[in-house]
């Protein structure tokens, strides 16, 4: 099993070394490969909501004590919280020091496509409840399909004599849909590579020249991120760091090669189980985090929001830029775990700041770049929240700990 793993990951190296070559070499082959990667995402995609839907009921409603998911519940809100408020925080600081920024010319663009409306908190609270679990399913609203998920859970729980066929059902559909993921992930070469060839083939390789110095910032800002925040909250909680990184170093490729949250999603959640960890907090952790702890996507919000000011040559008072952080802490949950997520989110605090949206226009240029990174982090993240809530929970595997 452990080769099989190994000859995976080495099949996804190579697939992406190629899809750099083609890209660089060929950029219109590159270009023209976008169905390949298209066709993995939208498998991947298919997934999610079965999945969650049926590890989410089995997690709650097979608890023997509903208590103990209200505490857990808690705690990953708690935890989420401070670790997403800690990289807001730090690509403040990064943005501020480095300043890349200063000097940029702002050209105007149409970015009117990702201009959003202010998140305002009433309307991303009534957003996270769905209206249809289909609809939400189909969407790909992650938080929807939870919430979902954890009343039915809960009401399910609540039955006595009928309990038993639906949680079949649904441990039945849950198996099968891993069995699924195992035989999407077979793909998973060939998707990833052709999304690498198409974002160097449809953008160039001089996009690694192009605002160099934002990239560099943001990079070195999620290196530090790594170091301050994840390693020793691996040291805090006694997170074999080994055991983590092999469990994690599969669905953190996929999410550095498609710029995808989902797509890594389903491996993450096999990879963290696969760690030892029950699937109950895995099933309730994992797809909670991809709205609610986007440790990358904090990172560079915060970045990049600073940066178009600085760009438009506005400055912002320290007052200003906390202002700023709040607002992000609130419009930042409930993003979609898909590329571009984050711009819209961005066009929307540049809009309630009065900052010109034109910078998202000078983003979108290197958002490929920036978002491989971004989005690697944030599985990373909710990886690493799954063993925390383990350890917190008490329930952290002995074969993790030794491994």
């Amino acid at each position: 099993m452990g080769r099989k793993k190994n000859s995976l990951t080495l099949y996804i190296f190579i697939g992406m070394a190629l899809g750099l070559i083609i890209g660089a070499v060929f950029p219109h082959v590159g270009a023209s490969l976008r169905p390949l990667s298209q066709i993995f995402i939208r498998l991947i995609k298919s997934i999610i909501a079965p999945l969650i839907f049926a590890t989410i009921v089995v997690g709650i409603a097979g608890h023997s004590d509903l208590k103990a998911v209200g505490r857990m519940g808690i705690k990953a809100l708690v935890y989420f919280e401070i670790i997403t408020t800690l990289a807001l925080f730090i690509g403040l600081g990064f943005v501020n020091v480095i300043r890349p920024g200063v000097g940029v010319q702002l050209k105007g663009a149409e970015v009117a496509q990702l201009a959003a409306k202010p998140q305002k908190l009433a309307d991303v609270l009534v957003h996270i409840f769905p209206q249809s679990f289909f609809q939400a399913a189909a969407e790909g609203e992650i938080l929807q399909v939870v919430i979902f998920s954890i009343i039915f859970a809960f009401g399910l729980s609540l039955l006595k004599h009928k309990k038993k066929v639906l949680l079949d059902f649904c441990d039945a559909l849950a198996e099968t849909m891993f069995k699924f993921t195992s035989i999407v992930m077979r793909f998973a070469p060939i998707g990833v590579g052709a999304a690498i060839a198409v974002a160097v083939g449809s953008k160039g390789l001089s996009v690694l020249v192009n605002l160099g110095l934002l990239i560099l910032c943001f990079y070195a800002a999620a290196g530090f991120f790594i170091v301050a925040v994840f390693v020793p909250v691996m040291i805090i909680f006694r997170i074999p760091v080994k055991a983590f990184l092999s469990a994690v170093k599969e669905p953190a490729l996929i999410a550095f090669s498609t710029t995808s949250s989902e797509a890594a999603l389903p491996k993450a959640m096999q990879s963290m189980e696969g760690m030892g960890i029950p699937r109950e907090i895995v099933a309730f952790i994992l797809p909670t985090g991809y709205s609610f702890n986007l440790d990358g996507t904090c990172l560079y919000l915060s970045l990049a929001s600073v940066f178009v000011a600085q760009a438009a040559g506005i400055h912002l008072s320290v007052g200003h830029q906390l202002i700023m952080v709040f607002t992000l802490m609130l419009t930042s949950k409930g993003v979609a775990g898909v590329p571009r997520a984050s711009l819209v989110i961005l066009a929307g605090t540049l809009t309630q700041f009065n900052l010109p949206l034109e910078g998202v226009a000078i983003l979108l240029g290197i958002d490929e770049l920036v978002d491989m990174v971004r989005t690697m982090i944030n599985v990373i993240g909710n990886c690493l929240a799954s063993a925390v809530i383990a350890r917190w929970e008490g329930k952290f595997p002995v074969k993790a700990q030794t491994g």
